[in-house]
């Protein structure tokens, strides 16, 4: 997985978990695409503060998809709606039916993105 869409994705998943500092500095390097001298300079603390918590923070939430797989899971659901999807297409599936089918996988689609 891409550095940069890897920790969006660890971000969105338990980036509430962190703390309201740790978020600020880690929002700041991926979202904001600061450098690290810009925030070190603005933060009053040095490069390499900025650096070691940023490292920090994904190594946590790292661990945390390790124990907790939400990102694993939310991945396989999406997956599975795809199929649902595609499964719907088919010329075997009666219109009743595929439309269902599509009904289904777009709200499950719709529920993970809320």
């Amino acid at each position: 997985m891409e550095k940069i869409v890897e920790q969006g994705l660890l971000y969105d998943f338990y980036g509430s978990l962190l703390t309201r500092h740790q978020q600020e500095i880690y929002e700041k390097v991926v979202y904001e695409n600061l450098s690290l001298n810009e925030i070190a300079e603005n933060e009053g603390i040095s490069k390499q503060a900025v650096h070691d918590l940023v490292k920090r923070c994904t190594a946590i939430m790292r661990s945390y998809e390790e124990k907790l797989g939400m990102i694993r899971r939310f991945s396989r659901i999406r997956e599975s709606a795809a199929r649902l999807k595609k499964l719907a297409s088919l010329d075997a599936v009666p219109d009743r039916m595929a439309q269902r089918l599509t009904e289904i996988a777009e709200e499950i689609c719709a529920d993970l993105e809320s």
